[in-house]
């Protein structure tokens, strides 16, 4: 890969983009309202990318993402992404995020746990809140505990949680493992 990237795609959920660089992804931006808006943040964010044919580990990526907005599923655990730029508590949140199976979701606390950072549960949201590399990490499938907010990235565009979620067939609501472990008396008993 030579120079900086990106290209603008289509998913079942509209035209998206992603920049590349030497070191790998440096961004996916889910669609905006309108193309036009989303070529615009695509250019706010790596101003210094020229409109290129992706290369081919670029086009394994893409082929990944359009297969998982269309409800399919695609491993891109492997997709080498540019961190370069991204800080180090960052980093680690998303090394934590990209395993989170499809289907499932985590809270703000239960990723901080997993860092064993249990007390930066804000520090893990303002991290997701500025993730470039949508879809490839899942930050849609981190919740709130307690209630659902369909807040995402900067890089969701006009696209919300609750519809990524459904998409995957995860259940929008809280996690799944909070659910179980912490609120056992508030699910309705079977009926005989």
């Amino acid at each position: 890969m030579a120079g900086r990237g990106y290209t603008i795609f289509d998913t079942a959920i509209g035209r998206c983009g992603i920049a590349w660089g030497e070191a790998g992804i440096a961004g996916v931006q889910l669609p905006e309202l309108r193309e036009i808006e989303t070529r615009k943040r695509l250019f706010q964010n790596y101003p210094d990318a020229r409109e290129l044919r992706p290369p081919e580990e670029i086009e394994v990526a893409i082929e990944g993402i359009a297969a998982i907005l269309r409800g399919g599923n695609a491993d891109l655990t492997s997709v080498a992404l540019d961190i370069s730029s991204i800080p180090a508590f960052n980093q680690r949140v998303y090394e934590a995020v990209r395993r989170i199976p499809r289907g499932e979701t985590r809270t703000y606390d239960e990723v901080a746990s997993a860092l064993r950072a249990s007390g930066a549960v804000y520090s893990v949201a303002q991290a997701l809140g500025r993730n470039p590399f949508m879809i490839i990490v899942p930050c849609h499938r981190v919740l709130e505990a307690g209630h659902y907010a369909d807040r995402i990235s900067q890089n969701g565009g006009s696209v919300s949680k609750r519809r990524l979620l459904s998409i995957e067939g995860a259940q929008p609501t809280t996690s799944k493992t909070l659910f179980d472990v912490l609120l056992p008396v508030a699910r309705p008993r079977p009926q005989a």
